[in-house]
């Protein structure tokens, strides 16, 4: 085993790639239980698909740094959506899924005039093993922030999944607290997509949740597993996309839906 670790850390982008893993998976599986709880699933999915529009905005308006334009555009994509979520129009799955649809495909129209996708085509899948020194000092950014949120807000998030109405009777800052949490979930998903992938990023947010509720006895165990099993997948994930010379991120959600059907399987018989 000491062998193993050995070859995979005498290589410096394996070393960032593993401590990104570190710091990104523990965000997944805590915003994870409450996505899941609360039943926004689409709405993650959402602002993972936006993130191609975000990057469109920035190339239109000449933006070098088509990140930073990616994150505002998440941000206010969150927020909007919440906004609207709550006038009641609509369904929100049905909401949600008409904002995705239309913002990927203003994106991918935008991104490949010309013939230029290919440029973006690896931010479907994503590449964990590019990340630099400074993208992870961001991401620490990112999950000291989320931090504090949670150990702030994390009852009270549970109140409002419960009963708003009741949440909101007992002074709690119902609208502050949906959009600080929105604007979280934009923030740690636009900021994961380059290394995780569009097309994987929900996967990761959900599947560790998933399988810690299969299990879960309380809220407390919910939350812990749910934790653990993000990093887990995370850190064979990598380990194992490097020896078998596969996409890191792939392979992290394979081994996520693993759990999740041993967990699932587990927790029918127990019951």
């Amino acid at each position: 085993m000491a062998g193993y670790f050995s070859e995979i850390f005498k290589y410096d982008f394996m070393i960032r790639a593993f401590v990104a893993i570190l710091v990104i998976t523990p965000l997944f599986g805590m915003l994870g239980t409450m996505i899941v709880h609360r039943k926004m699933a689409y709405f993650s999915d959402a602002l993972g698909h936006s993130a191609l529009t975000g990057i469109a905005i920035g190339v239109v308006c000449g933006i070098a740094d088509t990140n930073l334009s990616m994150v505002l555009f998440a941000v206010v994509f969150a927020f909007l959506l919440n906004q609207i979520n709550r006038k009641r129009l609509v369904a929100t799955d049905t909401l949600i899924s008409v904002f995705a649809s239309c913002s990927t495909a203003i994106g991918l129209a935008i991104l490949s005039f010309g013939g230029n996708f290919s440029k973006y085509s690896a931010l479907l899948v994503g590449d964990i093993l590019s990340i630099t020194s400074t993208e992870i000092v961001y991401l620490l950014m990112i999950f000291v922030a989320t931090m504090v949120f949670w150990f702030i807000a994390i009852n009270k998030l549970n109140a409002i999944s419960v009963n708003p109405t009741l949440a909101k009777s007992t002074n709690i800052s119902v609208r502050v607290i949906e959009d600080v949490f929105a604007i979280i979930i934009a923030l740690v998903v636009t900021l994961s997509i380059k290394w995780i992938g569009i097309l994987l990023i929900n996967a990761l947010l959900i599947l560790p949740a998933a399988s810690a509720r299969n299990i879960s006895m309380n809220m407390r165990e919910y939350h812990g597993y749910a934790i653990l099993f993000s990093i887990f997948s995370g850190v064979i994930g990598l380990i194992m996309s490097y020896f078998n010379n596969v996409a890191t991120g792939p392979m992290i959600v394979i081994i996520a839906s693993v759990i999740y059907f041993a967990t699932y399987i587990y927790g029918r018989k127990r019951r």
